[in-house]
């Protein structure tokens, strides 16, 4: 006689507090069936340590093996939920090795992301992340799973949200119309956490996107691709400081990339970053800065001089 039934497993995993239930339905018709059904391999996400690195990976394992490997919080260390920079006095060491589970990351918006303004220099101060065109009350979506750290008003970023990441990162949408979304909140990935505005200093409709790393702003065009694949550019990424720094950026154009998934890669270019140039007949200093695609103030930094100094045919300058 055969029997019809359904099994029902449910499995909870304690993530220091958060867990994930995972519910996996067959239908057996005899008690060889239900051994079948018993001995498939069930999929599961955990947060694992990886050396230093923070990582959510998937894997698939045997139910009466799964373990995981030093599950991590993400909220113990630096976790304030009214600060929007929580790692005030923290100093990374340079290359920041970051690490991703996967090849793409959710758009932040539905529509085309059409880039107003990058990471760089603007309006003589630090623009440290890229602005993408929106119209007010388009729904906002986090680009990864994660817990809201912050969600309030900040000085001149108007409504924003900080969402912390499994790898380290902290994702900012900012001047936003509304929150969905509280601190504490975990989300998913693609999750929707508010609505696009105009909210503090903004001068039109736009999202503010950026990325952060230990309080340290990072060139969010570093790390992803803007267009319609939602591209991590890879799963490995070594960023150097040169990525951190908006004076060194133009925020009109997009920065020549030259990015590095090995340690030694990022090492080296540091020995290679400073170049020569030696002003010819003609030169000013908006023709060298467009020419290497850094800003004037740039130069002016690096080459202790001032905008209005005038060049001389010979000098040579340092270019960063």
């Amino acid at each position: 006689m055969k029997l019809l039934f359904y099994l029902t497993i449910s499995i909870g995993i304690s993530l220091n507090g958060h867990g994930q239930n995972l519910t996996i339905k067959g239908k057996a018709k005899d008690q060889s069936k239900k051994n079948s059904e018993q001995s498939k391999p069930i999929k599961h996400t955990a947060l694992l340590k990886v050396g230093d690195s923070l990582i959510l990976k998937k894997n698939t394992t045997e139910a009466n093996e799964m373990k995981l490997v030093n599950p991590i919080d993400i909220k113990a260390n630096h976790w304030n939920t009214t600060t929007f920079n929580a790692y005030k006095n923290t100093k990374p060491k340079f290359p920041i090795k970051l690490e991703f589970s996967d090849s793409s990351y959710s758009s932040p918006i539905a529509r085309n992301k059409v880039i107003t303004s990058r990471f760089g220099w603007r309006n003589g101060r630090g623009h440290n992340g890229i602005d993408i065109d929106l119209i007010t009350g388009d729904s906002i979506f986090s680009m990864f799973s994660g817990v809201v750290r912050f969600a309030r008003y900040s000085t001149g970023y108007g409504k924003t949200i900080v969402i912390r990441h499994y790898n380290g990162l902290e994702t900012v949408y900012a001047h936003l119309s509304k929150y969905t979304v509280k601190p504490n909140d975990t989300v998913k990935y693609g999750q929707h956490i508010g609505y696009g505005g105009m909210s503090g200093n903004a001068r039109g409709s736009h999202l503010h996107l950026g990325i952060y790393y230990n309080g340290i702003a990072i060139h969010p065009e570093y790390l992803f691709e803007f267009s319609k694949t939602n591209k991590i550019r890879a799963q490995e990424i070594w960023v150097t400081d040169k990525w951190t720094h908006s004076y060194l950026h133009n925020h009109k154009k997009q920065s020549t990339l030259n990015l590095f998934t090995t340690k030694e890669e990022a090492l080296k270019s540091y020995k290679n970053r400073k170049k020569t140039y030696i002003v010819k007949r003609g030169d000013t200093l908006s023709k060298i800065a467009l020419k290497n695609n850094i800003p004037i103030t740039t130069i002016c930094k690096t080459n202790y001089i001032k905008s209005s100094s005038i060049l001389k045919i010979g000098q040579k300058l340092i270019i960063e």
